[in-house]
């Protein structure tokens, strides 16, 4: 192993075709964005060079600021909902749950590989309020709180958190399995050592279990911050982008200028953001690693 691994020119065979087939799958579009950032209107119809008003128009323009605080408000929720939940049930799966481990851990998981679709229609039903009450209004209203039933995903100022609430569940299960695997790897001495010291269930996680899982849940704040960026599917599934533009992402809004309203040029410098937000985002979360080891 140490040969290959000193050998350059063996790296270099296995790096190279993973980095060229990068570059076509991710940068040249990216490269094809930015020659399409500097046109307006839409190859095959009206199609001219108009330098940087694209990019100028993008400050200015309210419907992409509107997107753009509907996709922070979106990541900030869902990122800390998906891996803080996701952390809280690997916990349990190890320190709580002792029967049925494994079939919780499937029922867990299970959402993950659902079609975004069939979530989007299964949390409508929950929403309903016509023509019968969904899930939730129904239960409200057995319980006697018919003042709280309302059109969850019909109004402005719930349906983006009905939005998050649905993609956090989603996701859960992904998280959870992640960091169950990285707990299984702490050594039960050391564990074992924390409790005969007296740590009890907080001081056990504060000292010794956040420590050794800083690295891991790094990897899910940007697994999951790459992930709500894009904000797409969910949102088209569960209120296309409703009611009004309470539900409207940037890659939504992306694709309408795009696709509906012709306007390829705009929508690329559109893309263009989502793509450096993305990297940006996901460098920002990268600085609160720590390379230094625990054991």
């Amino acid at each position: 192993m140490k040969n290959v691994l000193g050998n350059k020119k063996a790296i270099a065979l296995f790096v190279i075709p993973g980095l060229v087939v990068y570059s076509c799958i991710v940068m040249l579009p990216v490269i094809w964005s930015f020659y399409y950032s500097f046109y307006a209107g839409s190859p095959g119809l009206k199609w001219e060079f108009c330098g940087l008003d694209n990019f100028k128009r993008l400050f200015t323009d309210n419907n992409f600021k509107d997107a753009l605080v509907v996709n922070v408000k979106y990541i900030a929720v869902v990122m800390l909902g998906q891996v803080g939940l996701g952390l809280a049930m690997a916990l349990m799966f190890k320190f709580w749950l002792k029967k049925g481990k494994n079939i919780i851990r499937t029922l867990v998981f299970f959402p993950v590989v659902l079609p975004t679709v069939a979530v989007g229609q299964l949390f409508s039903k929950i929403y309903e309020i016509q023509p019968n009450y969904g899930l939730l209004n129904s239960l409200l209203s057995a319980l006697g709180l018919t003042n709280l039933v309302q059109p969850w995903i019909g109004q402005s100022k719930t349906a983006l958190w009905c939005l998050c609430a649905m993609d956090i569940w989603t996701a859960i299960g992904f998280y959870a399995v992640i960091f169950y695997g990285a707990i299984l790897d702490i050594p039960d001495d050391v564990i074992e050592a924390a409790r005969i010291d007296g740590c009890g269930g907080f001081k056990l996680f504060r000292y010794i279990m956040a420590p050794l899982l800083h690295s891991i849940t790094i990897v899910c704040l940007v697994f999951s911050f790459s992930g709500t960026v894009k904000m797409f599917e969910s949102s088209m599934a569960l209120t296309n982008g409703g009611p009004g533009n309470a539900t409207r992402s940037l890659s939504m809004y992306m694709y309408l200028t795009s696709f509906s309203y012709n306007k390829v040029g705009y929508g690329s410098v559109i893309a263009l953001f989502i793509f450096f937000l993305c990297i940006i985002g996901s460098s920002i979360i990268k600085i609160f690693d720590r390379t230094e080891s625990y054991y």
